[in-house]
C-alpha cells in the first residue's frame, strides 16, 4: 500500500505541475493575443476618430466634439475618449472618463504631441487598468492637440482566470482519473499476484503445497519474470532439502548408512572445518563455446567431472581449471570466476588462460605421457622431457 500511496503522490505532483507549466504558457499566449487584438482596434478606431476630429477642431465647437467623444465613447470594452489642446488642456472627455480622470493630461497623450506620433501604454484608474492609446491632431502640419482613446482591459485579466479555473477543473479530472486508473492498475498486475505468490509460498513454507513448480495462475510477464525465476528455484530448492530430511530420518530409523547430498556437505564441512574445498584439474566441468550466434554451456565427457562435481556442489566450493572453450573468456567476470551449473549456480569456476604451447608441453607432454604411465599399470613407458618439465612448472 506504500508504493500505491507513493505513485499516486507522485503522479497528482507531476499531472498538477504539467497542467500549471501549460496553463502559464497558455495564459501568456492568450494574453499577448488579446493585448495585440486590442491594439490593434485602439488603432483603427484612434485612425477613425482622428479624421472626423481634425475638421471639427479647426472651428473649435466644443459642443460638436463632446458629441462626438460621448457617442464613440459607448461602444464595446471602450472606456472612453479625450481630446486635448497642444498644452495639454483637456477639451472634450468622454462623461464617465472624467469623473475618474485627473485634470493633468496623461503622459502618453503629452508624449505624443511632442514626439508627433502615436504612442500606447497602460494606465491603472482605480481599480482598473485602461489600455491608452493617442496620437497627434494636427492642422495642416503643425500639432495642435492629442486624441487619446481609453479601452477597459479587464476581460484580459477575466478570460486569463477563466483559463486558471479550467485548467485546475481539467487538472482535478486529470488526476482522479489517473489515480483510480492506477489504483486498478496496481492491485490487478501487481498487488494480486504478489498476493497469491506469497500465499503459495506460505503453503511451501507450511508443507500444504507439495508441487515444486509454481501453479498456473502464477504472476506471468516480463515485470515479474525475475521474481517467478527466482521463487521457482527457491521452491525446487525447499522440496530438495525437504525430500532429503525425510530420507535422511528414513534412513535413520531404518539404522542404514546411505550418503545424501546434505550429508555429505555436513561430513566434509566438520572435517574441512573454516577453510574451502578447492578442486584443480586440466578439464573444466563446463566449457562455454559457440554455436552459430548464441553461447552455450558444455559439460565435456570426463570421468573426473563426473566424481567430483557433486562433491563440489554439496560444498559449495571452488574448481581450478584450463579454460579451453572458445567463448570461456567472454562469460567470466573481472576475476576470471563464474558461477556453476549455469541453471543453478553452486561453486565458483576459476578458469586459468594457458597459450598452445603450454598446454602441449605440461598436459600432452609432461602429464599424458610421464605421469600417466607413471602412475598407471601401462605398457608404455614414461617420457620425461625437460621442456615439459618447465612447462609443467609455468603452468602450476
Amino acid at each position: 500500500m506504500r508504493l500505491s500511496y507513493r505513485l499516486i503522490v507522485w503522479l497528482i505532483v507531476g499531472v498538477t505541475a504539467i497542467s500549471f507549466l501549460f496553463a502559464r504558457r497558455q495564459v501568456k499566449a492568450e494574453k499577448l493575443g488579446l493585448r495585440n487584438d486590442l491594439a490593434r482596434r485602439a488603432e483603427v478606431l484612434a485612425e477613425g476618430l482622428e479624421e472626423i476630429v481634425e475638421p471639427v477642431l479647426e472651428k473649435q465647437p466644443t459642443e460638436t466634439l463632446q458629441r462626438l467623444v460621448e457617442q464613440f465613447g459607448n461602444r464595446e470594452r471602450l472606456y472612453g475618449v479625450a481630446i486635448y489642446s497642444d498644452r495639454g488642456k483637456p477639451l472634450s472627455v468622454t462623461a464617465r472618463l472624467a469623473a475618474q480622470l485627473s485634470h493633468d493630461v496623461p503622459a502618453v497623450a503629452q508624449q505624443a504631441i511632442a514626439q508627433n506620433k502615436s504612442c500606447q501604454a497602460y494606465l491603472k484608474l482605480g481599480d482598473k487598468t485602461l489600455y491608452v492609446y493617442a496620437l497627434p491632431l494636427h492642422r495642416e502640419t503643425e500639432v495642435v492637440g492629442a486624441l487619446a482613446v481609453f479601452h477597459d482591459t479587464g476581460y484580459i485579466e477575466a478570460q486569463s482566470s477563466k483559463i486558471w479555473r479550467e485548467t485546475f477543473l481539467r487538472a482535478l479530472a486529470q488526476v482522479v482519473f489517473i489515480v483510480l486508473l492506477t489504483l486498478l492498475i496496481v492491485r490487478w498486475t501487481i498487488s494480486r499476484p504478489i498476493a497469491r505468490t506469497a500465499e503459495w509460498m506460505r503453503k511451501m513454507r507450511t508443507g500444504r503445497e507439495s508441487h515444486r513448480e509454481p501453479p498456473p495462475d502464477f504472476p506471468q510477464g516480463a515485470l515479474f519474470q525475475p521474481l517467478t525465476h527466482e521463487v521457482t528455484h527457491l521452491a525446487r530448492s525447499l522440496h530438495a532439502a525437504r525430500a532429503a530430511a525425510e530420507e535422511e530420518a528414513r534412513l535413520r530409523a531404518d539404522a542404514e548408512s546411505f550418503w545424501t547430498a546434505e550429508r555429505l556437505r555436513i561430513y566434509v564441512e566438520s572435517k574441512l572445518r573454516d577453510t574451502s574445498l578447492f578442486v584443480v584439474s586440466n578439464r573444466e566441468p563446463y566449457m562455454h563455446v559457440r554455436q552459430g550466434r548464441s553461447i552455450e554451456a558444455v559439460v565435456p565427457a570426463s570421468g573426473l567431472v563426473t566424481a567430483i562435481e557433486p562433491i563440489l556442489r554439496a560444498c559449495h566450493g571452488t574448481w581450478v581449471a584450463h579454460g579451453g572453450g572458445d567463448a570461456d573468456r567472454e562469460t567470466v567476470d573481472e576475476r576470471d570466476h563464474l558461477r556453476v551449473p549455469p541453471e543453478d549456480p553452486q561453486y565458483t569456476l576459476r578458469r586459468v588462460w594457458l597459450t598452445k604451447e603450454e598446454e602441449e608441453g605440461y598436459y600432452f607432454g609432461f602429464a599424458n605421457e610421464g605421469l600417466w604411465p607413471l602412475c598407471h599399470i601401462a605398457h608404455t613407458r614414461p617420457i620425461f622431457r625437460v621442456s615439459d618439465w618447465e612447462q609443467y612448472q609455468g603452468a602450476n
